[in-house]
């Protein structure tokens, strides 16, 4: 906890002062450097994104074999980017930005299994677990079919050992789901904000939930200590782990990948910008390092984030990382965004990414609410609050207030050539009925606000 004497001179400064009066703020980060000179300084690699890569191949057999979902696709898991032609229209037209360039959006909101982006680091960390298991222990060779994982003998294996996660309830979802389809014995610690119908889905594929009043550091906390007391069981520790961030880190391979298939360039004049919901980090943080080991400066990352759950901002704009929290200036970390209602970031994301970041910024609620309507209504798409976070980035730097930051970058002339692509991180679990009250809350926001000023 900081000293109210800390606490005072922070909020003295400008940026502190509008995240502390819940206000929108876009924040440019001053300590971003040119980016062979921070991957030279990183101590992960291109070939550790490679490595995981390889290990998800290999597993791609059995997920085929007990994910039917993911037959069409081999058993890779990967979501579909898609243009958003009209959604950039009507965003603009009510905004009164004139957004340049290509908008696009990537749906990691339709991945298999259990539709987020934690399907990449969460399954991914539970894989890696799985084969260190297998070959230690069972047999497992690098060159067998891992279809092999099915039979009963490694379930009777992987039965003897436990897996953990604290979760506000996608990277839950994401852990509870693959870590009970192996066999494994899953604990799943759930913050107070986390949907009762993710709690309710994963109780319903054998995982235990434990259910706080508190929210996600707690929650992590008090999952992490009771793993320390059992030496079989593997915490997934989304605040500090290198294996969930390159889990995350792949998707830019595929990203690459699909941007070539639909001959978009991405170079010195076709500027590339990505717009990442970010809760404690992990998954927009390995997401946009990824990016930045394909397309080096030719990609800009931003996180994006609810004006009452900012804590990746403000660990990054004040320098003190995971040593503050949005309590700390007076924010009640309670938002409708429940996958980032995080008071507190990672220390490692946040230490990590500082000389790779583009910048943060935050969402209102209500936008996220607004955005979500109109999303459904211009492109038949339909995700939870959350993953709406990074839909107003492209606004943000259309504005005469951010020039200084394109020109600087080199890019402000070459806008017309440039590809936004906000991350959809979550929906397509989300009950119907669910999915029909945030519309519904969108819509009389928007009704609301016809007529008046336009926040976005």
């Amino acid at each position: 906890m900081l000293q109210n004497q800390s606490i005072t001179r922070l909020l003295k400064e400008p940026c502190v002062a509008d995240l502390a009066n819940l206000s929108e703020t876009f924040w440019v980060n001053p300590h971003k450097k040119p980016c062979q000179e921070a991957l030279e300084a990183a101590e992960l690699t291109l070939e550790d994104v490679l490595e995981a890569s390889e290990r998800l191949e290999r597993f791609a057999p059995y997920i085929r074999s007990v994910f039917p979902e993911t037959q069409p696709a081999g058993g890779i898991l990967e979501s579909p980017l898609r243009e958003i032609p009209r959604m950039q229209k009507i965003l603009c037209d009510r905004s009164g930005e004139r957004v340049q360039g290509r908008w696009f959006l990537k749906c990691d909101s339709h991945l298999p299994v259990s539709g987020s982006i934690k399907a990449r680091g969460g399954i991914y960390e539970v894989l890696c677990f799985a084969e260190k298991i297998a070959m230690e222990e069972g047999g497992l060779s690098l060159d067998e079919d891992y279809s092999v994982l099915t039979q009963e003998r490694y379930r009777k294996l992987f039965s003897s050992y436990s897996v953990a996660v604290g979760s506000t309830g996608n990277l839950g979802l994401s852990i509870g789901i693959m870590s009970a389809k192996l066999g494994f014995s899953v604990t799943v610690h759930m913050s107070a904000d986390a949907r009762q119908w993710k709690k309710d889905l994963l109780r319903s594929r054998g995982v235990q939930v434990v259910e706080y009043e508190q929210d996600y550091s707690l929650a992590v906390t008090e999952g992490r200590r009771q793993a320390e007391n059992n030496p079989r069981c593997h915490f997934v520790d989304d605040e500090n782990s290198t294996t969930l961030f390159l889990g995350y880190a792949v998707a830019a391979l595929r990203l690459k990948a699909q941007l070539e298939k639909q001959k978009i360039e991405v170079d010195a004049d076709h500027p590339l910008f990505v717009y990442l919901p970010c809760g404690v980090g992990g998954g927009p943080g390995g997401v946009a390092f990824g990016l930045k080991l394909v397309f080096g400066d030719y990609v800009h990352c931003f996180f994006a984030e609810p004006t009452h759950a900012p804590c990746m901002l403000l660990g990054m704009a004040t320098g003190l990382h995971h040593r503050i929290c949005v309590q700390d200036i007076g924010i009640d970390n309670q938002t409708a965004a429940d996958g980032l209602a995080v008071g507190r970031p990672s220390g490692f994301v946040g230490r990590f990414m500082e000389p790779f970041m583009d910048g943060c910024y935050t969402v209102s609620d209500e936008n996220l609410y607004r955005m979500l309507a109109l999303l459904g209504e211009t492109e038949d798409l339909w995700l939870e609050p959350s993953a709406l976070a990074g839909m107003c980035g492209p606004l943000w730097l259309a504005q005469d207030s951010e020039r200084e930051y394109l020109v600087k970058q080199g890019v402000d002339g070459l806008m017309e050539q440039a590809v936004h692509i906000p991350w959809g991180t979550g929906g397509s679990m989300v009950p119907e009925e669910d999915m029909q009250q945030y519309y519904q809350n969108g819509k009389k926001l928007l009704n609301i606000q016809e007529g008046g000023e336009e926040t976005f």
